[in-house]
């Protein structure tokens, strides 16, 4: 709720500071403001971890015009989905029709009238609203409510070319519940989807950043990532994951290992060159986390297959 309730965020992109200030002027009780004078800007804060809910972009700009930033933000995939509303002072219909075709919501034309400002921003703001809700329902898992796999890869895709471009550390944590078909077993699969929520909802208090991320993969297993992350913080936080499940006191009598639920991990990191496959980590990360199991469970177990190329 505190998310639905939190101010949305426009970003304004003008040379001229005296329709800058205008705008903001206008829509500064309901929103919150940024505003910037060219297209260079603009993409700064598009493509930063803050990103903007709508765009009102001015067509003519000295560096890069509005239809090339627009191109530009609706061809990344981070960015497509942000609205864009066009501010000119000369609408033509070719113009309307060529923005619209660039993936533009609506058109704003000068001198501005301060209701229809308003109105325009309004509704296309609670537009994004919806469909940002719509949006989070299907990157949700349905039995934890912590993210899917599907938001995994997505996430993990925008945060790995990051760490491409900064030639920054990403670490990635896979996590799979000790012996849980016994469990299922003993207990029953109510028990056991009642034990994969207490789990989920434990790991999902352990990451504190909010540039961290953990999800369920699948089944029993869940998986973290941590950007520009170093491998003693990561497996400090690969143990305390590890020390917080067993803190759970999940009864399991069909544990090879403890008479709680515990569980393994594996934990691979790298700084990714250029052209490297995300899927490498991952692989890396699987391969520990079998290593950790096949090795005696309840424990972690560090992919070190990159760590002699890099400095950690």
């Amino acid at each position: 709720m505190g998310e639905l309730l939190k101010k949305q965020n426009i970003l304004i992109v003008d040379d001229s500071s005296f329709n800058s200030a205008f705008l903001s002027n206008i829509l500064k009780d309901e929103y919150q403001i940024r505003t910037v004078k060219n297209g260079k800007d603009a993409f700064e804060i598009a493509f930063s971890h803050n990103p903007p809910d709508l765009i009102i972009l001015d067509v003519i700009m000295p560096d890069i015009d509005g239809y090339e930033v627009c191109k530009k933000l609706k061809s990344v995939d981070t960015t497509k989905d942000i609205p864009i509303i066009f501010i000119t002072g000369r609408i033509k219909e070719d113009d309307e029709i060529y923005g619209f075709s660039l993936g533009a919501v609506d058109y704003i034309s000068k001198p501005y009238n301060a209701i229809i400002v308003k109105a325009r921003v309004k509704t296309h703001m609670e537009l994004k609203l919806y469909r940002d809700y719509l949006e989070s329902l299907s990157y949700l898992d349905g039995l934890t409510g912590i993210p899917n796999k599907r938001r995994f890869n997505e996430k993990f895709e925008f945060i790995w070319e990051v760490a491409q471009e900064e030639k920054s550390k990403i670490a990635i944590i896979m996590i799979d519940i000790d012996n849980f078909k016994a469990f299922n077993d003993i207990y029953g699969h109510q028990a056991g989807d009642d034990c994969i929520i207490q789990v989920a909802q434990q790991l999902s208090k352990t990451v504190i950043s909010k540039l961290d991320f953990v999800g369920r993969y699948g089944g029993e297993e869940f998986i973290c990532i941590l950007p520009d992350t170093d491998l003693n913080n990561a497996i400090l936080l690969a143990e305390k994951m590890r020390q917080e499940i067993m803190s759970l006191n999940i009864k399991h009598q069909g544990s090879s290992v403890s008479d709680v639920v515990t569980v393994s991990i594996g934990l691979a990191i790298c700084i990714p060159y250029k052209d490297m496959n995300s899927s490498i980590l991952i692989k890396l990360a699987d391969e520990a986390l079998y290593l950790a199991k096949d090795t005696g469970r309840n424990k972690i177990s560090v992919n070190s297959k990159f760590l002699d190329s890099f400095t950690l």
